[in-house]
C-alpha cells in the first residue's frame, strides 16, 4: 500500500507543479492583455505592433500548453482515479476546443500582419477576446478542481 502511495505522488506530483506554471503563464497573460487594453496606438511607449505580437505569443503558448500538456495531464489522472470525474471532462472539452479556436482566430488577425484597418477594430475584438478568455479560464478551473484537486489527498498519503 505504501508503494502505491508513493508511486501516485510521484505519478501525479509533477502535475500540479505544471498546473501551477501554467496558472502563472496565465496571470502573465492576463497582464498582458490589460497592459494591450489600455495602449494607445501611437504612444512612445512599446510600439502597438510589437505589443500585439507578444500578446498573441503568450496567448498561443498558453493555449497549447493547456491543450497538449495540462488537459492531457488531467485526464490521465482522472482515468486513473475512475471517479467519474473523466464524465465532467468531456462534457467541456469540446467548448474549450471551441474558446481555443475563437483565439486562434484572434491570433490570426492580428498577430504579424496586422492591417491598419484591422487595428480599427481591435478594441472590439480584444473586448470579444476578453469574454473568451474569461469563460475559458473559468472552465479549465472547473477542470482543475474535479480531475486534480479532489485528488489531491488520495496522492499525499
Amino acid at each position: 500500500m505504501l508503494e502505491k502511495c508513493k508511486d501516485a505522488q510521484e505519478r501525479w506530483g509533477g502535475v500540479h507543479q505544471l498546473i501551477d506554471k501554467w496558472l502563472n503563464d496565465r496571470q502573465n497573460l492576463i497582464v498582458h492583455f490589460c497592459n494591450l487594453s489600455a495602449s494607445k496606438p501611437l504612444s512612445t511607449e512599446e510600439p502597438l505592433g510589437e505589443s500585439i505580437q507578444k500578446f498573441c505569443q503568450m496567448m498561443m503558448d498558453y493555449c497549447s500548453a493547456g491543450h497538449f500538456e495540462i488537459y492531457e495531464q488531467l485526464m490521465n489522472e482522472a482515468r486513473e482515479f475512475d471517479d467519474g470525474s473523466i464524465d465532467f471532462a468531456d462534457q467541456h472539452m469540446p467548448r474549450l476546443e471551441q474558446l481555443t479556436g475563437q483565439c486562434v482566430d484572434f491570433n490570426d488577425t492580428f498577430d504579424k500582419h496586422c492591417s491598419f484597418e484591422s487595428l480599427s477594430t481591435l478594441p472590439t475584438n480584444l473586448s470579444t477576446l476578453g469574454e473568451v478568455l474569461e469563460e475559458r479560464f473559468q472552465i479549465e478551473d472547473d477542470l482543475i478542481e474535479q480531475m486534480h484537486n479532489v485528488h489531491r489527498e488520495a496522492v499525499a498519503s
